[in-house]
C-alpha cells in the first residue's frame, strides 16, 4: 500500500499595522550627535568616566552597609582599583589630546540608585550583604560590557594607549565580578536564607 505524502505550505506571519514594530519610529539624531566611530568612542569614554567617578562616591556607602568581612575587604580593594580606573581614563583623554570630561551615565545612575534601594529595603546582615553583592555585580557587568566595547573601538581606531588602559581595567572588572560570585557562593547566600 502506497502512502501519500502531503506537503503543508509554510505560513509566515507578517506584522500587522498595529504591532509595536510597525508603530516604532526612527529616533532623530541630536545636533551634536556622533558622526563617526571616533566620536562614539570619545562619547563612551565621557560616559564611563562619569560612571567611575560616581562609583568612587558610592562604594564607601556599600562598604559601610556590608557586614561580611570578605565582602567589606572586596569593596575596599575595588574602591582603590576604581580610583586607578579614573586615572586610566584620564590618560586616555590625554592621549586623545582631549580634556577629561564626564557626561552623566544614566545606566550607572540607575544601577547605583537600585543599589541604594536594596540597602534601604533590607535589614543589616547577610540578606543586605547578598543584596549588595547583587547590586555590585550588576555594576560590574555594565562596566565589563562598556570596557569591552570601548576596547574594541580603540583597537579599530588604533588608539593603543587607550586600548592598553581599557583592557587593564576590563581585566580588573572581570576579576572583581568573579570574586563577588565566590563570596556569595561560599556560604553568604545560604546564610541569607
Amino acid at each position: 500500500m502506497a502512502t501519500k505524502t502531503v506537503s503543508k505550505k509554510a505560513t509566515t506571519k507578517t506584522p500587522s499595522k498595529s504591532s509595536s514594530a510597525a508603530k516604532a519610529r526612527k529616533t532623530p539624531a541630536k545636533k551634536n550627535a556622533s558622526k563617526g566611530l571616533k566620536d562614539l568612542f570619545e562619547d563612551g569614554l565621557k560616559d564611563i568616566y562619569w560612571a567611575e567617578k560616581a562609583l568612587v562616591k558610592s562604594l564607601p556607602k556599600m562598604h559601610k552597609n556590608a557586614t561580611d568581612k570578605k565582602l567589606k575587604l572586596a569593596i575596599e580593594n575595588h574602591l582603590l582599583e576604581t580610583e586607578v580606573h579614573v586615572k586610566r581614563l584620564e590618560e586616555c583623554f590625554k592621549s586623545l589630546k582631549k580634556k577629561a570630561q564626564a557626561k552623566k551615565c544614566d545606566a550607572m545612575q540607575g544601577l547605583l540608585d537600585e543599589g541604594k534601594s536594596i540597602m534601604e529595603e533590607t535589614e543589616p546582615g547577610t540578606v543586605r550583604d547578598a543584596g549588595i553583592i547583587a547590586a555590585a555585580q550588576k555594576v560590574e557587568h555594565y562596566e565589563i560590557s562598556t570596557y569591552g566595547t570601548l576596547a574594541a573601538y580603540a583597537k579599530v581606531l588604533k588608539e593603543n594607549v587607550c586600548l592598553k588602559n581599557l583592557l587593564a581595567t576590563l581585566n580588573e572588572e572581570k576579576k572583581c565580578d568573579k570574586l563577588l560570585s565566590k563570596i556569595a557562593d561560599i556560604g553568604l547566600n545560604s546564610k541569607a536564607l
